[in-house]
């Protein structure tokens, strides 16, 4: 056999932008994550890459192990684009960039991608009730109750009313990704007040995407989803301004 020496150098007309022109965007998520994945390419409009890294946490979702995490973003999220090209970048859990606070989370992710731009689900979440003009928020969760008031206490003081807050008392990731959208739909239905302006699905391991739209229709107000509220502010952070039917009203008109 006849090994040729390479003496070819590509010419700039050999290279496109690859499949991936629009935006990419990277996702840190926990080690114990289902769902997130999943939604992110639900959501995906063409021309937008996504990329995931996965942080490790044991499979229990309490205030202790969510803060423990704030030393793994950092490593995790090297692992992403390491050629710099990320336009944003994110730490896709709801509960932990609450816990460890989202401007802690993002001063993480900036270490290492300091070119993207930094957010979380926290930080999305909170940016979709404004975009949808809520104030007044009712919400519903998956979490131990000690979590539930951290969430709590977090909202408002970023400037929202909790009209209502209640939780499932589910501690593992594992079940949490088990829980019915059928069986979803009817207990944030029950959660929600007549005076909230928007209901509120929190925590990214629920298949709450399933459902969003026809509770939002069923109630009349906008619902709002964790893993909704994460793709819609990655890709609008990225300059991404697509519409999506079928995910809310969100998608629709922000």
């Amino acid at each position: 056999m006849r090994i040729q020496e390479s003496g070819h150098s590509v010419p700039d007309t050999g290279f496109d932008s690859g499949r991936h022109a629009r935006a990419k965007i990277g996702f840190v998520v926990l080690a114990t994550e289902q769902t997130v994945e999943d939604d992110m390419f639900t959501l995906r409009p063409e021309g937008v890459g996504i990329h995931f890294a996965r942080a490790p946490i044991a499979d229990s979702i309490t205030v202790e192990t969510l803060a423990r995490q704030v030393d793994d973003l950092a490593p995790a999220a090297a692992t992403l684009l390491p050629d710099g090209s990320l336009d944003v970048v994110c730490y896709a859990c709801k509960s932990g960039s609450l816990v460890i606070g989202e401007e802690r989370v993002h001063d993480e992710l900036r270490k290492v991608a300091p070119g993207a731009q930094a957010t979380s689900l926290i930080a999305s979440v909170l940016a979709a009730l404004r975009a949808v003009g809520a104030h007044r928020i009712s919400v519903a969760t998956p979490y131990l109750d000690a979590i539930n008031h951290q969430e709590a206490a977090y909202m408002n003081a970023a400037g929202f009313e909790i009209t209502a807050i209640r939780g499932l008392n589910v501690e593992k990731d594992s079940d949490m990704i088990r829980l019915r959208p059928d069986y979803l739909a009817e207990f944030a239905a029950s959660v929600d007040s007549p005076d909230a302006d928007a209901l509120f699905i929190s925590c990214g391991a629920l298949r709450s995407l399933d459902i969003v739209d026809s509770l939002e229709q069923k109630l009349g107000k906008p619902v709002i989803c964790s893993n909704q509220a994460m793709m819609w502010h990655c890709l609008r952070l990225a300059g991404i301004p697509d519409r999506l039917d079928g995910y809310g009203s969100l998608f629709r008109h922000a």
